[in-house]
């Protein structure tokens, strides 16, 4: 694979490296006595040096005096831990709020050199236009941003309004971008099991390129479905829930990436899959998936991903292996990264103890671009087109009277109603449909807020349409007030949900006037506000500004009652019509199971 993602082609300087290997020419850099978490052999060797020219590794031995010449930089590692560069194999770096160029900023210091993001929520939005701001952003630092091309937009076809749509045409041009390594995740697992040309054609263009293909397979069906799936030529799922899931998919030459981000919190229940030892860990992947800044700035990245596997009993190398070489091997790049071996990208971690795994240098290609703590590259802000940050086009006005929820069925003189009800849970990914029953009047459903049902609504936000979608949502807890946001997966229509109509109002209208975001009222008073004006899903803000404002967005939420872990992550959540059981979409409530439109109320 030629790509950009290194300094040079392996090609291009290998008769330097082999040169400088053997003392023939001098290094440009050269670690000297290091520990060595050797990933090709799950082991840790003491006393190495590693000998680095062309931003690759020339020598790894117990002594490389004789790579160092008058103008080498000699690192003193003085028995610290060195570790390949730590990959993330799964992220929508939308779900940070930053821009990439930003996310670097927040993620490099704590040993993230590389990254394979699927950008399919802005996708979603600006179409593949968006998709190449992600990636001139993102060629101004560091960091190795490996783009997987959204696979699914919308995410389920016919059952959502996006900004943009994809196709296999879409995918076979982006298959020549030079920033581009294989397909994003293949929700759309329904169009491959049944055998459909638009989704067997995006896999087959990926497949022809020579590329891998990312999986989410969220079904705990792991016999002829899955079978199905892996044989259509994808590689790999994080959407593991429980451990025979990620067991089964591991057995099958399927890469379980095992997530564990700002909401999504799978470690506890996938860990023993590796920690017990009783099956090889080559096919096992640490993922984030989503992380929103305060989690970046306050835990870390994949450092606390590791940190989290070790405490689930997965040993430190082992974890390391999780985010460097499997990852690499997942994505056929491990000849180029993943390892510290000759030959490989000179992208190292130096880590105090094995305890902390607390970073404290970081080099990508052979360059020291983080040191305790702090990155040592700077961005200008980036200028994003007109066109990007004016995407919230809502065709009507929103009153309090957007708000009456009124199904057809329903007798004016009913005093209740069996509903159907979409429940959610903190740090789950899937939902529960519960039938329950609410009060009603005047043929009006209105939110039950002693049992915690709320009123939720989607409004097409793309093409001002004038669509909207109703339902009922149970779990959030708050006890006042409403919360309405535009990162809504996957289309990123205006998601609300609330206690009344009057603040439902002014939430949606908040986020109307700061051309997106994220927000949480409460008696006619805004609480918490994120504006997310790129796309209605970023900001233009520094890392440590964005995460102050999802800190107080949290303080808001626990104002109005909510208890949940990342509660704006799971409210993202109830459009994402690729999940089971129960979603809303701007066309209206949708039953994921048999990929079906149904009613709110239930027959008797």
């Amino acid at each position: 694979m030629i790509n950009r993602f290194c300094k040079h082609q392996l090609w291009e300087v290998a008769p330097t490296l082999s040169a400088v290997a053997q003392g023939i020419q001098p290094a440009e850099t050269v670690i000297k006595n290091a520990k060595l978490i050797n990933v090709c052999t799950a082991e840790i060797q003491e006393g190495i040096d590693v000998a680095i020219a062309k931003g690759r590794i020339a020598y790894v031995g117990e002594n490389a005096d004789h790579c160092i010449g008058d103008e080498t930089t000699v690192i003193k590692a003085d028995g610290s831990y060195i570790a390949p560069g730590f990959l993330d194999g799964h992220i929508h770096v939308e779900s940070s709020m930053l821009g990439v160029a930003e996310y670097a900023r927040a993620t490099v210091a704590h040993g993230t050199t590389g990254i394979y993001m699927d950008p399919h929520e802005i996708c979603n939005v600006l179409g593949l236009d968006g998709v190449r701001i992600m990636d001139e952003d993102a060629r101004r630092v560091p960091l190795k941003t490996m783009i997987t091309t959204p696979s699914c937009v919308p995410a389920v076809p016919g059952f959502e309004d996006t900004g943009s749509a994809i196709g296999p045409d879409d995918i076979a041009e982006t298959m020549t971008w030079d920033s581009v390594v294989g397909l994003g995740e293949m929700m759309n697992f329904p169009g491959i099991l049944s055998g459909s040309e638009h989704a067997h054609g995006e896999v087959a263009e990926t497949l022809k390129a020579g590329y891998s293909v990312t999986g989410h397979y969220s079904l705990p069906e792991t016999d002829r479905g899955l079978n199905a799936y892996i044989a259509s030529g994808i590689c790999c799922c994080h959407e593991s829930t429980r451990a025979e899931d990620a067991l089964e998919k591991m057995r099958r030459g399927m890469y379980a990436m095992m997530r564990e981000g700002s909401a999504w919190h799978d470690l506890a229940a996938l860990a023993p899959v590796v920690a017990e030892g009783k099956v090889d860990s080559r096919f096992a992947v640490l993922v984030s998936d989503d992380n929103h800044p305060n989690t970046l700035v306050e835990k870390g990245h994949l450092d606390y991903l590791i940190r989290r596997a070790m405490e689930e009993g997965i040993d430190a190398v082992t974890a390391i292996q999780m985010c460097t070489i499997n990852c690499a091997t997942c994505f056929k790049m491990n000849d180029d990264l993943g390892s510290i071996a000759p030959g490989k990208c000179a992208d190292i971690v130096f880590l105090k103890d094995l305890d902390s795994i607390e970073v404290a240098r970081v080099l990508i290609d052979g360059e020291v671009v983080a040191e305790n703590g702090r990155v040592l590259f700077a961005p200008e802000p980036f200028e994003y087109p007109e066109w990007a940050v004016h995407s919230v086009h809502v065709k009507d006005a929103i009153t309090s009277a957007s708000f009456a929820i009124a199904p057809q069925g329903l007798a004016a003189d009913a005093a209740e109603a069996k509903v159907r009800v979409i429940g959610v849970m903190g740090g789950r990914v899937d939902d529960e449909e519960r039938h329950l029953t609410v009060p009603a009047h005047d043929g009006l459903i209105e939110s039950d807020v002693e049992a915690d049902i709320l009123k939720t609504f989607v409004f097409e936000r793309h093409h001002e349409t004038g669509t909207f979608g109703y339902g009922l949502t149970q779990g959030f807890g708050i006890k006042r007030g409403a919360m309405a946001s535009t990162v809504a997966h996957d289309a990123h229509n205006l998601l609300v949900v609330g206690t009344n109509d009057e603040d439902m109002a002014m939430a949606a209208n908040t986020l109307i006037e700061s051309d997106g975001g994220m927000v949480v009222v409460a008696d006619g008073e805004v609480l918490g506000h994120v504006p997310l004006p790129v796309a209605g899903l970023m900001s233009e803000k520094p890392a440590e500004e964005v995460s102050a404002l999802v800190g107080r967005l949290e303080e808001a939420w626990a104002e109005i009652g909510c208890t949940m872990p990342s509660p704006f992550m799971t409210m993202a959540l109830i459009p994402l019509a690729c999940l089971p059981d129960l979603r809303l979409t701007n066309r209206g409530l949708v039953d994921c199971n048999t990929f079906s439109f149904v009613d709110l109320l239930v027959e008797e």
